[in-house]
């Protein structure tokens, strides 16, 4: 293990997979791929074979400010060798092969991924040259698949696409997230007194204007009324616009209060 590779084990590295792109040939895929990995947390990068050689300063000027990941960026020469301290490998590829290899999805693999890295195994996922992506020989040296479910008839994706597919799966495992969250925007829900008079108002209102109208059905339409206003998910800024909605309504109306 190298001394860099000392620092990442030190530092938690190893509890986050590693990204290998296998033969990049283009400094702006390289650096795409840094600024998906660190929009999610990765930060562990390898290279192998470089087609333009390493540092590239292509990668530097398209990462838009994923330093840290290109800054531990580690080059090998032989896939062999960049995965050799690696427990587990995940190799990516479109194409079908003719391969007796588990295929996951990318949310299952980096849920898989999670739970090894959890246990203290490092997790290598390989990404292959733009061109052609990895061959047999790359995906041969890999413990299972992963396959993006992507329209058959156009699966080309490019390496920064699937590198922040990818990413956004373990994202997904290691950042908290609620899968919706309301923004109240300086305001509060309103409280059920607050409705309340919001519906008692508007209920009159219509009434003096002759809305529940014919009489046998007045007593159902003012249930639903009341129905409705409960379903709406207000706050009290809303009801302080209703009720100058309906004042300004109301005093257009030649029965005005």
């Amino acid at each position: 293990m190298s001394g860099t590779d000392h620092a990442q084990a030190a530092d938690g590295g190893a509890r986050q997979p590693v990204i290998i792109l296998v033969r990049p040939q283009m400094g702006e895929n390289i650096g795409a791929a840094a600024r998906a990995m660190w929009n999610f947390g990765l930060e562990r990068m390898r290279l192998v074979a470089p087609r333009d050689g390493w540092p590239n300063p292509a990668a530097v000027a398209m990462s838009s400010g994923a330093a840290r990941v290109l800054d531990q960026v580690q080059v090998h020469d032989s896939l062999a060798e960049a995965i050799a301290d690696c427990t587990y490998v995940y190799a990516t590829t479109a194409r079908a092969r003719d391969l007796t290899k588990d295929v996951a999805t990318p949310e299952h693999a980096l849920a898989d991924a999670a739970s090894r890295s959890a246990r203290g195994e490092r997790v290598a996922i390989l990404f292959g040259p733009e061109r052609a992506g990895l061959e047999n020989a790359d995906i041969v040296q890999a413990n299972a698949i992963i396959s993006v479910p992507v329209n058959p008839a156009f699966a080309s994706l490019n390496l920064g696409q699937c590198v922040l597919l990818t990413a956004y799966e373990w994202g997904r495992q290691s950042i908290a997230a609620a899968p919706i969250e309301t923004e109240m925007a300086g305001t509060r829900p309103a409280n059920h007194v607050e409705v309340e008079k919001l519906y008692d108002r508007l209920r009159s209102s219509l009434d003096r204007a002759g809305f529940f109208w014919p009489e046998h059905k007045a007593d159902s339409m003012q249930t639903s009324l009341r129905n409705l206003i409960s379903r709406l998910p207000l706050t009290d800024a809303d009801i302080r616009m209703l009720h100058g909605v309906i004042r300004t309504l109301v005093d257009k109306s030649p029965n005005a209060e």
